[in-house]
C-alpha cells in the first residue's frame, strides 16, 4: 500500500471506530508499517485539516472527530446483494480493489440478522462466465501497478511517465495528462490523456503499458470534452453517481 492509499485508509478506519480511538500500535500492526511512521502520517493528516486528534492514557491512541463518521446506511439485504452482483466483475475494471473494499463496508454495516440475510441470499444468485480463450494471456488491465497508478494519477490529476508499446511493438517512454478511462468492446481498457511527446490526445491500451509511475507534477487543467475519441471499437458511456 502506498503512503496516499494508506492515508485515506487510516481516516477510514477511524471514521469507522468513531468516537473511540485506536492506538498508534494498532493501526501500525493493522497498516504493516512501524510506529514512526503511523505518527508521521497522523501528523501529516492533521495539518492537512482532517479532525484527528490523541487521547492520552493507557487505553488512548487516536480518535477522529465524530461529526466526520458517517450515520449507519440502512441497505436490505436484496438492495447489499444488488450491489454485490453490480460490482462480481469490479476485478476486471478501473478501482476494482476500491469497489471490493466499498461492498465490504456495506456488509459491515448492516445489523447482524440483516447481514447473515444478505449472505444466505448472496449464495443463492450464481454467475456464469466464459471460460478463457486456451493459450489466452491477455490482462485487461495490464499489471496491478499499472492499474493502480493510473487510479492514483487520476485521483490526484498527476502527471504519468508511461513505457508504452504500440501495435507495431515499437517501445516508447512518455509523459501523459490522464483524462479518460474508456472501456472497449473487447474487454479491454484505454487511458486516453494527452500525450506531450506528440502535442495531442493519444489512446492507451492498458495491457500494452510496460511500466507507469505518478510524478509529483499536476496536471493542468483541459476541458474533459477534449479528450473525446473516435476509435471504434469504443462504447462510450459516462458513470452515475446519483
Amino acid at each position: 500500500m502506498n503512503r496516499t492509499d494508506r492515508l485515506y485508509a487510516l481516516v477510514e478506519d477511524l471514521r469507522a471506530i468513531a468516537p473511540r480511538c485506536r492506538s498508534a500500535r494498532e493501526l501500525a500492526k493493522r497498516f504493516e508499517v512501524s510506529v514512526r511512521t503511523i505518527e508521521r502520517d497522523i501528523t501529516a493528516l492533521q495539518e492537512s485539516g482532517v479532525p484527528i486528534y490523541a487521547e492520552a492514557g493507557r487505553t488512548g491512541g487516536y480518535a477522529i472527530d465524530k461529526k466526520m463518521s458517517l450515520p449507519p446506511l440502512n441497505f436490505t439485504p436484496a438492495e447489499a446483494v444488488a450491489i454485490a452482483v453490480a460490482l462480481s466483475q469490479a476485478g476486471d475494471q478501473p478501482f476494482g480493489r476500491q469497489a471490493r473494499s466499498a461492498l465490504r463496508k456495506v456488509v459491515a454495516a448492516m445489523p447482524g440478522p440483516e447481514g447473515e440475510l444478505a449472505r444466505e441470499l448472496a449464495r443463492r444468485v450464481q454467475l456464469v462466465s466464459p471460460p478463457p480463450e486456451p493459450g489466452s494471456e491477455i490482462l485487461p488491465l495490464g499489471g496491478e501497478g499499472i492499474s493502480r497508478a493510473i487510479e492514483e494519477a487520476l485521483l490526484r490529476r498527476r502527471v504519468l511517465k508511461l513505457d508504452y508499446v504500440d501495435a507495431k511493438g515499437a517501445l516508447t517512454s512518455r509523459d501523459v495528462e490522464p483524462g479518460v478511462y474508456l472501456g472497449g468492446r473487447g474487454g479491454f481498457w484505454y487511458l486516453v490523456a494527452w500525450c506531450r511527446m506528440r502535442d495531442d490526445v493519444r489512446v492507451f491500451r492498458l495491457d500494452r503499458i510496460a511500466s507507469a509511475t505518478v510524478t509529483n507534477e499536476r496536471c493542468p487543467d483541459r476541458p474533459l470534452e477534449g479528450f473525446a475519441t473516435d476509435v471504434p471499437e469504443m462504447i462510450v458511456r459516462g458513470t452515475a453517481l446519483d
